[in-house]
């Protein structure tokens, strides 16, 4: 593989480390990472695979989005979206302070109506719709339920919370992201809900995946399976607790522990027979498809990227299917296509993932890393190549 361009992840690494007064050999074994990998990927040989970019963000004492170039400040900004955050913020803050005065709050289907709305934008990879109406609906879900103290209410508001942990973690900001789920579990203790217990494990999982956090992620995955036995045996249930499986497959293959990987991937397997397709589920779509995909994850995870490309020839993904999870199949599986050399097919996929969920690509880090890869090849590409690398901009040094 050809260098990469001059800004990239192993350039942002390489900068990390020059701080803090480390040399490369010093840095590969606080990573505990090969000192090759290490020196190709500062030099833009290699690309930095999710392993090796939560390694060392771990032991630079960074977080993974720093590494990364997140958030993406040039395109938010030019997309309008960066002034929705501070509003996100802004209501979180005010959880506790009971109803406010001035606000008149709908009635609590309506609200519950808003909040599937939400659910439903985000998978369909409508970003900005949700992040410029979540705010709102968070101070009026917040009103509505210290005004009523009802089990509902509380849960419609753990909803709205949920939305802007997504909107959050897509957009590039784990401080917000997690901040979220600080609330979202505040409310679903107040609605009493198991299954949203576990539900808020599984994300607390995907946080600490993100973060190259495995150890606490795995004790984070059993707290969250031990939440959710606490639930009445329900189709929910097992769905949330395929999901839990999925996202510990995917932690463990990060952690590059193949046989956990497998382990857990086997139980969601088990679950998603029972289940069937439950796409509407918490807006999960966990079922056979989602275990097909998230194996392809895994593999990757693994660097077994000819395995994940054989994997997702199988993989077969519905029309209806949402888009949001679609876009992030086809990143995976271009960057596995990426590294198995087949540079062709590795941006069909890219052109997938924009053409799924533009917004979503757009600020994926596999989906702009895989593309910075792609441009380091220097192998004559489609004219539509540029035009991407246009509509992706450039990210930022950090």
């Amino acid at each position: 593989m050809h260098a990469l361009p001059q800004d990239h992840t192993g350039t942002r690494i390489a900068r990390l480390r020059r701080e803090r007064h480390l040399t490369q050999k010093a840095l590969s074994e606080l990573a505990a990472i090969p000192y090759s990998t290490l020196t190709k990927v500062e030099q833009g040989v290699i690309l930095a695979s999710p392993h090796v970019v939560a390694a060392c963000a771990r032991a630079l004492r960074v977080e993974v989005a720093t590494v990364q170039g997140q958030p993406y400040a040039q395109e938010l900004r030019a997309d309008q979206l960066d002034v929705l955050i501070r509003p996100i913020r802004e209501a979180l803050d005010v959880y506790d302070l009971g109803a406010e005065p001035d606000l008149r709050a709908r009635r609590p289907e309506e609200l519950h109506r808003e909040a599937e709305q939400l659910c439903a934008d985000v998978r369909a990879g409508d970003i900005k719709s949700a992040a410029s109406r979540v705010a709102g609906l968070i101070e009026e879900g917040t009103t509505a339920a210290h005004t009523a103290q009802t089990r509902q209410g509380w849960l419609t508001l753990a909803s709205f919370y949920r939305t802007a942990y997504d909107v959050a973690a897509k957009l590039g900001y784990p401080d917000l992201a997690q901040l979220s789920l600080a609330r979202l579990d505040w409310a679903a203790q107040r609605g009493s809900d198991a299954v949203l217990g576990g539900l808020y494990h599984y994300l607390r999982v995907l946080t600490n995946l993100r973060e190259g956090k495995f150890r606490t992620g795995s004790r984070l995955v059993r707290l969250g399976l031990s939440t959710i036995e606490q639930a009445d045996a329900s189709r929910e249930r097992r769905v949330v607790t395929g999901q839990l499986h999925l996202g510990a497959a995917v932690l463990a293959g990060r952690a590059h522990d193949a046989d956990q990987a497998h382990v857990h991937l086997g139980e969601a397997e088990q679950i998603a027979a029972n289940t069937g397709e439950a796409m509407n589920v918490h807006w999960l779509a966990f079922g056979p498809t989602n275990v097909g995909v998230h194996r392809v994850s895994v593999l990757a995870e693994l660097d077994q990227y000819g395995e994940a490309v054989q994997a997702a020839e199988t993989t077969h993904i519905p029309r209806d299917w949402p888009n949001s999870r679609t876009s992030h199949h086809y990143a995976e599986v271009a960057r596995s296509l990426l590294w198995t050399g087949n540079l062709d097919r590795s941006f069909e996929n890219l052109l997938k993932a924009r053409k799924a969920a533009p917004q979503q690509a757009k600020y994926h880090p596999t989906v702009r890393e895989t593309y910075a890869g792609l441009e380091a090849a220097h192998r004559r590409l489609p004219d539509s190549f540029l035009s991407y690398g246009s509509w992706l901009g450039p990210v930022p040094a950090h």
